[in-house]
């Protein structure tokens, strides 16, 4: 029999560092451009620990998660192949670091961002959103 096909699961991060500031990372591979910090969810991992690992991986940055964003699923949202991302809001301390997939890692202000990769200005619009309305925090 064979595996029915479907899109892969991703995950995909929005860090809030102090100072009002959100990290991005650029993108070593294509597509290019800046990007929130996320990837490919591995078999077996769930996916909070997907959001934290690929956050440290490209980021260098320990990340709490305290809030979930939302779920994307437009076939369109990555010209790879077809991906479902849950995105999160995270919050973690320090000055990132691009690693692994990431060209360099930045923390830019809500009012200073970049243009972006795949849907990450809606997804970060929806965290902005999210904030404002009083996000829960997770303990």
């Amino acid at each position: 029999m064979t595996e029915p096909r479907g899109p892969a699961p991703t995950v995909d991060v929005v860090i809030l560092l102090p100072g009002d500031r959100v990290v991005l990372v650029e993108r070593r591979f294509p597509p290019p451009g800046w990007a929130l910090p996320g990837g490919f969810v591995e078999y077996g991992e769930t996916l909070e620990a997907a959001a934290v690992r690929e956050a440290r991986e490209e980021t260098g940055l320990e990340v709490r998660l305290l809030d979930l964003v939302g779920c994307y699923s437009d076939p369109r949202r990555d010209p790879r192949r077809h991906t479902v991302s849950t995105a999160y809001l995270g919050a973690a301390a320090g000055e990132p670091v691009g690693g692994d997939d990431a060209a360099q890692a930045r923390a830019f202000g809500w009012d200073e961002l970049p243009p972006l990769a795949f849907d990450h200005a809606e997804i970060l619009a929806d965290a902005r959103r999210l904030l404002l309305a009083g996000a829960r925090r997770r303990p």
